[in-house]
Parts: C-alpha cells; sequence; structure tokens
C-alpha cells in the first residue's frame, strides 16, 4: 500500500477513572485475549502497510511491553516495521507531547525520511475493523486534502464527547466541532485521517511555527474552508473505548455472537501478541453461561454473562455476573460479583461481595499475594 501509519497511542482519559492509573488507554484488554491497540495495528497490517509508528507517553510501560516485537502483526520486514516513539529530550525540544500534533511534530524527521506518498492517522483506542485501501481509493477519487472517517451513532450515544460534522451532498465537510456542548449532529469522528504526506509535514511545520499542538482544532477545524476534506462514512462495528461505560459496553459486546463471529471468524483476522498459557480448566462444579473464558483460567464456580482474561482463578462457590475480570486475579471462595470491573492482578478475599448498583463498579484490591 502506498501509505505508511500512524498510531496516536499518548493520551490519558480521566473518564476510565481507576482503569488508567496503571496503563494506556490503548493497552486496555479488550474480548479476553486483546489489547486496544490490537485492532489498529490488525488493520494497517491487513492493509498491508508495512511502515507503521507508534506514539506513545502516558503510562506506556505495559503498552511498550506489548509492542516489544513486530512479529505479531506481521511488521517484521526487512523494509518498514513496527516504531515506538516516546519523547524524547534533545537539544530543540525537552517538552512531553503537548498534543496529537505535538506528537507529530516532535517526530517529523521520520515522517520526513519516508517515501510513501500518503498516511493514515489512527487512534489506538477504538475496536473496529476496516481496510485502509478502500479509504486511500475513495481519498484519491476525491481528490481530498484530508479524508476523516466518520459514523452515524445510535440514539442515546453521548456524542458530546466526539467530534461532530456536517456534510453536503458530495460528503465534503461543511462543519466540525470538537466535543461540542451541544451536539447538532450525530455524525462522528472516528478518529481515522488519510492525508498527504507532503501536505501533513506543511501543516505540522505551521503549526510548530505558530506553537498550536492539536491535529483536530488545530488543523481539521482550522482548514476546514481552506482545503477539501472529505467524510468516509462507514457502518460497520466501531467503539471506541474512552470511558468505563463504553469500555464495559465494549466487552459486553463480544458476548454477542455475531459480534465474535464479525472479528473472530470473518476474514481479515485480528492479531495480538500470543501468551504461552496452558487452555482454560473448568474444575467439577464449574457452571458457565455465556461467557469468554481465557487460557490460563481455573474455574470452579458460576460464570454468568461475563469476560474472564487471562490467569484468572475463580474459587469455589463463586458467583460472577455480568461482570469484567482483567487478567491474574484470584478471587476467593463464596464471592459474589455482579456489574463490576475487577482490576488486574487482584486478590478478592473469600466470601466478599462487590455489587455494582447504580452502574459499573471498579474492584480494587490490595494484592496479597504478591506481598512479601
Amino acid at each position: 500500500m502506498r501509505a505508511i501509519g500512524i498510531v496516536l497511542a499518548g493520551g490519558n482519559n480521566h473518564r476510565m477513572k481507576e482503569l488508567s492509573q496503571k496503563r494506556a488507554i490503548c493497552a486496555m484488554p479488550v474480548a479476553g485475549s486483546y489489547r486496544s491497540i490490537d485492532f489498529t495495528l490488525s488493520n494497517m497490517s491487513n492493509s498491508h502497510i508495512q511502515k507503521v509508528a507508534v506514539f506513545t507517553q502516558y503510562n506506556s510501560r505495559s503498552l511498550n511491553e506489548h509492542l516489544s516485537s513486530s512479529k505479531w502483526w506481521d511488521f517484521g520486514r526487512k523494509q518498514g516495521g513496527l516504531y515506538v516513539f516516546t519523547p524524547a529530550v534533545t537539544v530543540n525540544n525537552s517538552n512531553w507531547y503537548r498534543g496529537t500534533a505535538d506528537a507529530i511534530a516532535q517526530n517529523l524527521t521520520w515522517l520526513k525520511n519516508s517515501h510513501e506518498p500518503y498516511v493514515v492517522i489512527a487512534s489506538g483506542d477504538c475496536v473496529y475493523k476496516m481496510d485502509f485501501n478502500k479509504l486511500l481509493e475513495y481519498h484519491i477519487e476525491k481528490k481530498a486534502d484530508i479524508t476523516v472517517v466518520c459514523r452515524d451513532m445510535e440514539p442515546g450515544t453521548e456524542i458530546e464527547r466526539f467530534g461532530t460534522m456536517k456534510m453536503n451532498e458530495d460528503f465534503r465537510i461543511t462543519e466540525f466541532e470538537e466535543k461540542p456542548l451541544q451536539a447538532k449532529s450525530n455524525t462522528v469522528s472516528c478518529g481515522i485521517y488519510v492525508i498527504r504526506r507532503r501536505n501533513l509535514i506543511e501543516m505540522i511545520e505551521r503549526c510548530v511555527e505558530e506553537e498550536r499542538y492539536d491535529f483536530v482544532r488545530d488543523i481539521l477545524i482550522r482548514y476546514k474552508d481552506m482545503k477539501r476534506i472529505y467524510a468516509y462514512k462507514i457502518k460497520e462495528y466501531w467503539r471506541n473505548i474512552a470511558s468505563v461505560e463504553d469500555y464495559y459496553g465494549t466487552n459486553m459486546d463480544f458476548l454477542k455472537p455475531e459480534v465474535r463471529d464479525y472479528f473472530f471468524k470473518q476474514y481479515p483476522d485480528i492479531y495480538s501478541k500470543v501468551d504461552d498459557l496452558p487452555p482454560a480448566k473448568y474444575n467439577p462444579g464449574a457452571d458457565i453461561r455465556n461467557s469468554l473464558i481465557s487460557s490460563g483460567c481455573i474455574v470452579n464456580g458460576v460464570v454468568e454473562n461475563s469476560v474472564i482474561f487471562k490467569k484468572s482463578y475463580i474459587g469455589n462457590n463463586c458467583v460472577i455476573k455480568n461482570s469484567v475480570i482483567l487478567n491474574d486475579v484470584y478471587i476467593g471462595d463464596n464471592s459474589y460479583i455482579e456489574n463490576c470491573i475487577v482490576e488486574s492482578r487482584d486478590t478478592i478475599r473469600a466470601g466478599s461481595r462487590f455489587v455494582g448498583e447504580g452502574g459499573i463498579k471498579i474492584v480494587v484490591e490490595k494484592n496479597e499475594r504478591y506481598v512479601m
């Protein structure tokens, strides 16, 4: 493909509450065995984008560890590859990334040294499938300067936390608002863009001169009347996991057969770093109903409408309902957990009871297993 990829994976979001205190949003576990960023990287690999840069910053330890080898997404080639860029102190700059445009600006040398004519920019905190080749064909056909992927959201969605847009009959964007107080449209930006590499370099260099740092506000919104900015509308599954409710809802979606079939059984595939773990073990007394149980788990109790991530232990006479149990959690005997997200590496004492009554409850318990 005649494009390079940029994955924006450095941001933090307070809507994730305690879940973002240990990891970057892009490293959040999804669907039992994946991380959020796996979906974006898999889409780029399946679209034959061979050269991809990931910009990390906030709480990036686990994310950098996950990205330690490019082979899982088939980027390990003689040409191209997977590049992970964190903020670096240089002669001319000692700042952290101050925004998405600034992240690109601080790594502009990489962009200038590339030879592909186009750039695909995508956020790493979304769950979706997309063929970027079709997106690029649409971009060229429209003779667009920038193409923005968008989607009409379902009623009841909190649209105000997205960028919203309006377009004319030719799909050229006429209005673009970033996180408006009151949304005028239910069409939101998916955080995926295509732009010619030279145009991007020129715009970023101008942002640097004017000390502007945000890609959406300082490029998309600022240039919408000067540049040909078009919308590419999708109808397939797409979710952003930038809040506790959306993260919980995304994992619950994978309990639906049609969603699992779309992501796991239909070509192309979604790839992730593979752990060398045994299959899940179900001891006598285990009762599993409509749940995802990942490798390395041992289950003794009842699990209903829940997602259990890797290396978790469910004790005797436990009941887990409508919950997300993250990696390496130990749940003691006779515990009851409902409508909860249990943080990774937690130890839940025997006989505990956690119920999210007014919403989703995040459970963070002291991990006694690893205290000396």
